[in-house]
């Protein structure tokens, strides 16, 4: 599941509370959107830092998989992003799972001073460093945008800490595919509905083909929007229809990407501890159906 980011204002002891009944209730991740700030009709707004909040999680919790859904590379340099990672990875026992994507809400790049032109041919140089960071641990690298000297990784991740693309771009994909470990797309993108994103994993498959992958090789998955009873804490559902009603028909419905999707990520409407475990039962029920 994703933990809050701008449901509603949530203070680190509650985001932990949530965060250990998640893991109680045998969820298999924990995820946290890499944001600063957002503008919109429904006013000014902004979660934690990401990063700061993953190390403290890699502390809190025991088992759960930790990732940033997604983190975006332009808010640090590549190098910086890589030792953040690396460091979280140790913090957690090695349970990290490095989310990258390029951005996309131009009102916080603007308001922290980040570039926002160029963002895929950025992303495409900082890729690359990431990459070889945390695969290699040492890199050279003097690019258009980024420039890094005998940069060496210490401390280096546990293990071959898998790497995900959060993107459906053409460019995207063709940057990463050769490279990544999982694949990610967001509801808005396939409806909350298996047989579109069916559909959207084909056609992302295809692409990791093209690039030389096996087909399957690259795990996929995505985010899904459910709402328990009448929600109340999201505001925004980027125009699609949540996932609801019976604690059944949930749990039918997230079995039906079963065989699709390697792993779906929760948005939750409530986002609090007993929302959470609600949900723990209804991926009980989900679980014996697929």
């Amino acid at each position: 599941m994703q933990l809050p980011e701008v449901e509603r204002q949530v203070a680190w002891p509650e985001m932990r509370e949530i965060a250990l009944a998640a893991e109680s209730v045998g969820l298999d991740s924990i995820w946290l959107g890499d944001h600063l700030l957002y503008r919109d009709e429904m006013g000014p707004r902004g979660p934690m830092e990401a990063w700061s909040l993953l190390a403290a999680l890699g502390e809190a919790t025991e088992r759960v998989a930790l990732g940033p859904l997604v983190a975006a590379t332009s808010f640090h340099t590549p190098g910086m992003l890589a030792k953040k990672a690396a460091t979280v990875d140790e913090i957690s026992g090695g349970r990290l799972i490095l989310g990258l994507g390029a951005g996309w809400n131009e009102t916080e790049y603007r308001a922290f001073g980040f570039p926002y032109d160029h963002r895929v041919a950025r992303f495409e140089e900082a890729f690359t460093i990431i990459a070889t960071l945390v695969r290699e641990g040492v890199v050279d690298f003097d690019g258009r945008f980024y420039r890094h000297e005998e940069l060496e990784l210490f401390p280096r991740p546990r293990r071959d800490m898998k790497i995900m693309i959060g993107s459906n771009g053409p460019r995207m994909l063709a940057i990463a595919a050769p490279h990544v470990d999982m694949w990610n797309s967001w509801f808005a993108d396939f409806d909350n509905d298996s047989t579109r994103a069916a559909r959207l994993v084909a056609e992302v498959d295809a692409r990791f083909v093209t690039a030389g992958r096996e087909p399957g090789e690259v795990e996929k998955s995505a985010a899904v929007y459910v709402q328990l009873g009448e929600g109340g804490f999201r505001r925004g559902s980027d125009g699609v229809a949540p996932i609801r009603g019976t604690r059944d028909d949930i749990a039918h419905h997230l079995a039906s990407f079963h065989g699709v999707l390697d792993h779906l990520q929760v948005v939750l409407d409530p986002i609090d501890r007993g929302g959470v475990e609600e949900l723990g039962e209804i991926v009980g029920l989900t679980r014996k159906l697929s």
